[in-house]
Order: structure tokens, then C-alpha cells, then sequence
């Protein structure tokens, strides 16, 4: 959900740490940089700081799924090194010979997020909504330092959670950091990927070398970026403790607006928060699979070519996002023998699926009838 990263500059902000604004979030709390220096060798002391719990973000996800109208069930599915990811199962009589199609959500997000489209995409095929290893109520494991390595974590856990499922193939939708993942993973195991649907992805162009170049950056957001260039992204929101809430109320009420015909409270900014403030490990991941400002240190451009043709590619974006939509038109020209439709959503930003769920959902759909 966060899905844009703190050591970035105005533009990269925008592009990578959505979810609870970051950098509106470290804005606020300038004042408090000394002590987060004096406290940054000792990270775990900022949760308990934080009024959050296992079974407060447990209620708080309860509450964005309680406007679901389908069956599901929800489990822990155990993976390696006692490792569980936690996952939401849509599979009725009607559509279970289908193949599933798996919901990979973005950095700092969760299973909740999906709520406007849940019912919708149901309907059709089963349907699997999991918490990615280090997010939402999944385990939280120590990541590798190593940017490689901690994606191929993310990567084995997702195959792992596969192989506990019984899932012989799958259609990927993957939001952000779910994307990158979903093609990352589909490299790996091509086998068992029918088709992949990139949402807003992050992570894939290279950083341009003319950055600063072509747009300067303030002297005051460089500044800032390199003041919090050690810490997690949300560190900030963790380090205002029982202000958390609050904040991000205030720097966020577009995710207000965005579930407003399902909750009329704070039922969304109160999930994200929850999501958000427990232990960083897949933010910490995250953060390591990144260079300044918030550009992937692997940028899966440049890996493209290791997918099989045979995958059909659609990619999902907003018209009203930050996010650069060059990346698809790349994608298309380099796989000129394979399968690659590029969506744009009229009105929507980089929550696509939250902004224009009907749209959204109505386009998933048609991918849908391409499957099987």
C-alpha cells in the first residue's frame, strides 16, 4: 500500500510511498530526527510505542472484509522455516476447474485492499488473496541485506504457498511490488503461470541517468533524503507512536474516499495503519531492493527477456497516476511474439482497483476470457 519509498525526492515520493504518505509523514516529524538518530540501533523499541497489536490489525482486517458478500475461508498456509502466509480462498462449486488467479498486493498493503473486488472477481474463477511474506498478518521473517536474495525470498515463499495449495497453475495479478514479484516469480517458474496482469507495477525501468538533469530536486528535499536515507520507509509513522492514527487520517483521506461506498469511517486509514507499524520486515526487504530515489536495484526491464513468450502480459494503468507508463509500451515492443495489452482506467490513480473498482474490475474480467 505504501507503496513508494523515504530516501526520495519529491517525484520519487510520489511514485513509491502511496499508502500513508511518507514523505508528508517525515515532513512532520523533522523535529524528531536526533532522537530517531539516537534510537536507530534499537528498532524494535519503536513498535511497542505504537498503539497496535497482532489482534488489533487481525479486527481492523475483519472490518475492511465484512462488506464481502461471497464465501471464502481464511487460513495461515505454513511455508519453509516455520514461515506462514496468510491467505483468503474464493473457490465455489461453480468455478473451481477454473484456474485461480492469485492477488499479489503492493509494499505496505494487504488481503483488506481488495475488498471492492473480491465479489466481483469471484464469480468467475477461484480466487486467492495472501499477505506476501513480511506484510499484513503473514510471518515476518529477517530478510537478506542482499537485494537478490531477498527477492528470491519473496519469490520462494510465493511458490512454496503454491506448491501448499495445490495449485497447478495460476493467472498473477500483482499491484506495485506485487508486479514486480509476479514477473520475477514468473521467470523462475514459468510452468505454472497462465497469465500475468501488472498493476501500476513498480521496479522496472532503470534509473535515468539525466534525473537531476532534467527535473532539479530542491536543495531541501536532498536534504531530507539523506537525513532519512537509513531508515525503513514508514519508520516515521512508527516513531510518532500513539499520533499514528491520527496522521494518517490527516495525510491520507483519499483511502477515505476511495472505499466510501463501503465505509462511511475510519475503517481504511485504521487498516493501514495497523498494516504498517508492525515489526518492518518485508519493508526493511524492500528498502534493500531499492537505490535512491526509489528506483529498483534490479530493474526487471532488463530481465525480461528470461520470461517465456508464451505468457500473456496485461498490463493495468491509471490515467490520473504518477507512475510512468512507459514501462508497458517497452514491455510491448520487446516481446513482439508474445501477448501484451496495455489498460489505461479513466479517472483512476495508482490504487486503480480502490479508485475505479467497477472499471477495474470489469477489465480483470475480460483478461478472464482469455484464460482457459
Amino acid at each position: 500500500m505504501a507503496e513508494q519509498a523515504v530516501t526520495a525526492n519529491a517525484g520519487a515520493v510520489e511514485k513509491m510511498l502511496s499508502v500513508v504518505g511518507a514523505h508528508s509523514v517525515f515532513s512532520s516529524v523533522r523535529g524528531y530526527v536526533d532522537t530517531t538518530m539516537r534510537w536507530c540501533w534499537i528498532p524494535n523499541w519503536l513498535p511497542s510505542w505504537c498503539p497496535t497489536s497482532q489482534s488489533q490489525l487481525k479486527t481492523a482486517e475483519d472490518r475492511m472484509l465484512q462488506c464481502v458478500n461471497s464465501t471464502f475461508t481464511k487460513q495461515y498456509v505454513p511455508i519453509s522455516n516455520g514461515n506462514l502466509l496468510w491467505t483468503l480462498t474464493f473457490s465455489s462449486d461453480s468455478v473451481k476447474n477454473k484456474t485461480p488467479m492469485v492477488l499479489l498486493h503492493g509494499f505496505g498493503g494487504g488481503v483488506g485492499l481488495w475488498a471492492q473486488n473480491l465479489d466481483a472477481l469471484s464469480q468467475r474463477r477461484p480466487i486467492f488473496a495472501l499477505d506476501l511474506l513480511g506484510f499484513g498478518q503473514s510471518s515476518r521473517p529477517v530478510f537478506s541485506s542482499d537485494a537478490q536474495e531477498a527477492e528470491d525470498q519473496f519469490v520462494e515463499s510465493i511458490e512454496q504457498w503454491r506448491a501448499k495449495m495445490g495449485l497447478e497453475t495460476m493467472v498473477l495479478l500483482g499491484h506495485n511490488l506485487g508486479g514486480y514479484l509476479a514477473v520475477s516469480y514468473a521467470i523462475k517458474y514459468p510452468s505454472r503461470v497462465k497469465h500475468i496482469v501488472l498493476v501500476e507495477p513498480w521496479g522496472f525501468p532503470d534509473r535515468p541517468d539525466t534525473a537531476e538533469a532534467d527535473r532539479p530536486i530542491p536543495v531541501w528535499i536532498k536534504a531530507l533524503g539523506a537525513m532519512f536515507s537509513p531508515f525503513n520507509p514508514l519508520a516515521g509513522l512508527r516513531l510518532v507512536g500513539p499520533l499514528g492514527p491520527t496522521l494518517v487520517q490527516t495525510l491520507r483521506p483519499d483511502f477515505k474516499r476511495k472505499f466510501s461506498s463501503m465505509f462511511s469511517d475510519n475503517t481504511v486509514s485504521e487498516y493501514i495503519y495497523h498494516l504498517n507499524v508492525q515489526t518492518p520486515s518485508g519493508e526493511t526487504a524492500f528498502k534493500n531492493m531499492t537505490i535512491p530515489y526509489g528506483w529498483a536495484k534490479r530493474p526487471m526491464l532488463q530481465r525480461m527477456d528470461q520470461l517465456q513468450p508464451a505468457i500473456p502480459i496485461t498490463i493495468v494503468y491509471g490515467s490520473r497516476s504518477s507512475i510512468d507508463s512507459n514501462s508497458g509500451s517497452v514491455i510491448k515492443e520487446t516481446r513482439p511474439r508474445s501477448r501484451v495489452e496495455i489498460i489505461s482506467i479513466r479517472g483512476a490513480g495508482h490504487y486503480v482497483y480502490a479508485d475505479q473498482p467497477e472499471d477495474f474490475n470489469r477489465r480483470v474480467l475480460q483478461v478472464f476470457d482469455k484464460v482457459d
